[in-house]
């Protein structure tokens, strides 16, 4: 049994758990599957929108997928909440991939 398919089995079982979702969207990012990691992304994001971690992820993810506006605008958004968290690691990460991507003007 592949680490994705025990994965999916443990979420069988929990379904809404965080954790196992963000895994399973590292699990398909790892085998190339871009799509299916957004989608687990989205879901992710829908379900727990304060799990930061998933912001430079999803973002990443949008960046390949050449969806450069919304990975803009997921960095912009995951640094706001990153902020109110008091998670300075991650919104100084998040701020250092929006400015990789561009400036402000480039998205507005």
């Amino acid at each position: 049994m592949s680490r994705r398919q025990q994965i999916e089995q443990m979420l069988a079982s929990s379904p809404e758990d965080a954790f196992l979702l963000f895994a399973l969207a590292k699990e398909e990012e790892k085998m190339g599957d871009d799509q299916a990691a957004l989608q687990t992304y989205q879901r992710l994001k829908k379900l727990h929108p304060e799990y930061i971690g998933l912001y430079y992820h999803l973002g990443k993810t949008l960046e390949r997928l050449q969806q450069e506006k919304a990975a803009w605008d997921t960095y912009t958004e995951g640094i706001t909440i990153a902020g109110r968290l008091g998670e300075g690691h991650a919104k100084n990460e998040l701020a250092g991939a929006r400015l990789e991507l561009g400036d402000e003007e480039d998205f507005i």
